[in-house]
């Protein structure tokens, strides 16, 4: 590791089946980019990338590799020479592989054939920053073991294309069974407020700037177990969305649940994007 840059952890699908034990996901935070990084390079979805935050890093490898880099735009550097982003690219052995700074989004995925070969905890290589498993952001000096390379790159998998990261951030919202929990009005209120995406925001939460969602009751409860995509929203009255490293509630209830599938939008929302939640029974 050349340039760990502000942020740089290593993520692969997260860690499945350990939520009752207080165990969250983690994972890549916009998995839909790190599975196409994964194709890129030839490897299966569940190999490890290294997941960037805004100012991108650079790692010099010591065996010629293919990598590729999906995610948040960026420039991409191979011995000081651009290269293409999001397409598969060839690092000769000892040269650097420099990510900038994004250009749009938050986080950008680096897949290196044959993956990143950390040793697994709870049958997941993913860095968690709130309980501390896997491996810890990575640091300038960090030696990271690759795997062993398992395929070419499939056919067609260059011509994938993706939006790009949100200018607004329109989240559906299931409402949930503590949705008595709030008065009326901020039910009701809650379709039409405007929200921005808060500069404290990180892989445990988005949280979120704007009007505060009154409370009916002025009790706690205890704490629960939540799914990923949980809307939390503290005594400030402000929503939280729960992401990957995201811990059980704090004895605040949670109004509703986004469906997963719009999570890696929200994975890439800069602070100050404005976000809306659409809020929906069923």
């Amino acid at each position: 590791m050349i340039r760990a840059g502000a942020l740089t952890t290593v993520q692969d699908l997260g860690r499945i089946g350990f939520a009752h034990l207080g165990v969250p996901r983690s994972g890549a935070l916009d998995q839909p980019a790190h599975r196409l990084a994964n194709r890129l390079v030839g490897n299966p979805p569940e190999a490890a990338t290294l997941e960037t935050t805004l100012t991108g890093t650079a790692v010099r490898v010591r065996r010629t590799t293919v990598a590729a880099v999906v995610g948040a735009p960026c420039p991409v550097r191979v011995a000081g020479r651009p290269v293409a982003w999001g397409a598969a690219i060839r690092v000769p052995a000892g040269a650097v592989l420099e990510i900038g700074p994004a250009t749009a989004g938050l986080r950008t995925y680096v897949a290196l054939a044959g993956g990143v070969a950390v040793e697994p905890v709870l049958g997941s290589r993913s860095t968690d920053l709130l309980s501390g498993l896997g491996p810890p952001p990575l640091a300038d000096g960090d030696l990271l073991p690759l795997g062993e390379p398992t395929g070419p790159t499939p056919p067609g998998a260059d011509v994938h294309r993706r939006s790009g990261p949100p200018t607004e951030l329109v989240l559906p919202l299931v409402l949930g069974p503590r949705q008595d929990w709030f008065t009326a009005a901020a039910r009701n209120s809650l379709g039409a407020a405007h929200y921005t995406v808060a500069s404290a925001s990180n892989r445990i939460g988005l949280r979120t700037d704007g009007p505060a969602l009154t409370w009916a009751r002025t009790d706690e409860l205890p704490s629960e177990g939540m799914v990923l995509g949980a809307v939390q929203v503290p005594p400030d009255g402000r929503p939280v969305l729960f992401l990957a490293d995201h811990p059980v509630t704090g004895g605040y209830p949670v109004i509703g649940v986004v469906p997963e599938d719009h999570l890696a939008a929200a994975a890439q929302a800069t602070p100050g994007t404005p976000v809306r939640f659409t809020p929906t029974g069923h």
